[in-house]
């Protein structure tokens, strides 16, 4: 059977992964190399992620993965530390004493946030799916928890539609996020970069058989007689990992559309750590980003050599004009960097970075199946109600047996 993959994220390559050897895999990626939101830089000697990545101990699948990929050695488990920057202030939020000293909330508000984060891995996530976080956080822990600690990560991750965003998403990013000892969160890195983890994939798939396109961005699929046309090739199916719109754009079809939200991510590098050892400092202050996230304050600065930033930014539709500039600009007014003491940057934007999480959406997921088509990734029933790399993984899995199980003689 000739089976194509249209996409080279987590979810496309695990599904090559998966389907190759037994039938004759064609993966189309418009990029130059695979990973999608896992592409990496090529900085000197290292490889640097476009966008931050880090794995947390739960991800069951994708540490499989590592395993059958042979990189589990180069997994290393790090310590993130967390923080909030507040009318020009760093203020860490890692330990308990810095918890306790944090003066923008009471000691009964900050009672209860904690409360809410022991109590997160028992809620019925499915339950929350119809009421707002907005709602939940009013409803359970009151407007002063939520005016200065919920709403300005709300509103530097969705944006405009941060009000639409359901609590089953809010709660289940607490949950993921609540495995932490006095020192911060436990979390996992590879030694390298995620980018050995992509190219071992990538690497696979092709010895099992499958062929992998880069510079291949695919311009239609049609339904032909039994089969389907991929620009001018004939295949008995296809696996689509585009956001749903996006596939029934190419293939004219009626495929129930999940909402995105485009993401821009500037890295930079320089010679000092500006974050006071935070690794991920959430912005409340009015910016053209909603985090700065201090890679070298999370993975070892000897790695690199250098000190490595992201500087997180969300949008809906097209990004701001001129972002870069003003991203790049408010960043060394507000840390009192000089521009030349930035040794480089570089800034990535996808349009359709992730879903928007909004109220009732889990009724709205697309099945792996649709008019014919196969459809997984970001938008898949694992990755709700929210995206990880894990999520993808199982995303993939499970449309390569979706597409064995319909096709069992082929």
């Amino acid at each position: 059977m000739k089976i194509c993959v249209v996409g080279g994220g987590l979810s496309g390559l695990v599904s090559a992964l998966e389907l190759a050897g037994t039938h004759q895999v064609d993966l189309f990626e418009r990029r130059s190399v695979p990973g999608g939101c896992l592409g990496s830089y090529r900085i000197g000697d290292y490889w640097i992620e476009e966008y931050y990545h880090h794995c947390f101990a739960g991800d069951a699948a994708l540490l499989n993965l590592f395993d059958t990929l042979q990189v589990t050695d180069r997994l290393v488990w790090l310590q993130g530390s967390t923080g909030y920057y507040i009318d020009g202030t760093i203020h860490p939020l890692t330990t308990p004493t810095e918890i306790l000293r944090y003066p923008h909330l009471t000691f009964i508000e900050k009672a209860r946030l904690g409360l809410l984060t022991l109590r997160s891995r028992r809620f019925d996530v499915a339950a929350l799916d119809a009421i707002t976080a907005k709602e939940f956080i009013l409803d359970n822990l009151g407007p002063g928890i939520y005016a200065s600690f919920f709403e300005p990560l709300l509103k530097s991750k969705f944006g405009e539609r941060r009000d639409e965003v359901s609590a089953a998403w809010l709660i289940s990013r607490i949950a993921i996020r609540s495995d932490r000892g006095a020192g911060g969160e436990r979390l996992g890195y590879l030694k390298g970069g995620f980018r050995h983890f992509v190219a071992r994939l990538e690497e696979e798939a092709e010895q099992r058989g499958a062929s992998i396109m880069p510079d291949t961005p695919v311009e239609e699929i049609r339904r032909e007689g039994s089969g389907w046309r991929v620009n001018g090739r004939m295949y008995d199916t296809v696996v689509s990992t585009l956001p749903p719109q996006v596939t029934a754009e190419l293939a004219g079809l009626d495929i129930p559309r999940v909402p995105y939200q485009g993401a821009a991510c500037m890295t930079l590098a320089l010679d000092r750590d500006v974050t006071d050892g935070i690794y991920w400092l959430n912005m409340k202050d009015t910016a053209p980003y909603g985090a700065v996230v201090s890679h070298t304050n999370f993975a070892p600065l000897e790695w690199y050599g250098e000190h490595i930033v992201y500087l997180a930014s969300y949008f809906t539709g097209q990004p701001p004009e001129r972002l870069e500039e003003s991203m790049l600009a408010d960043f060394c007014r507000r840390f009192s960097v000089d521009e030349g003491e930035v040794h480089w940057h570089r800034l990535a934007v996808d349009p359709y970075a992730g879903p928007v999480y909004t109220t009732g959406l889990r009724k709205r997921l697309p099945d792996y199946e649709e008019h014919g088509l196969f459809l997984a990734g970001m938008f898949s029933p694992p990755n709700y109600p929210e995206r990880s790399m894990n999520g993808s993984v199982v995303a993939g899995r499970e449309v390569a047996k979706r597409v064995l199980a319909r096709y069992p003689d082929a």
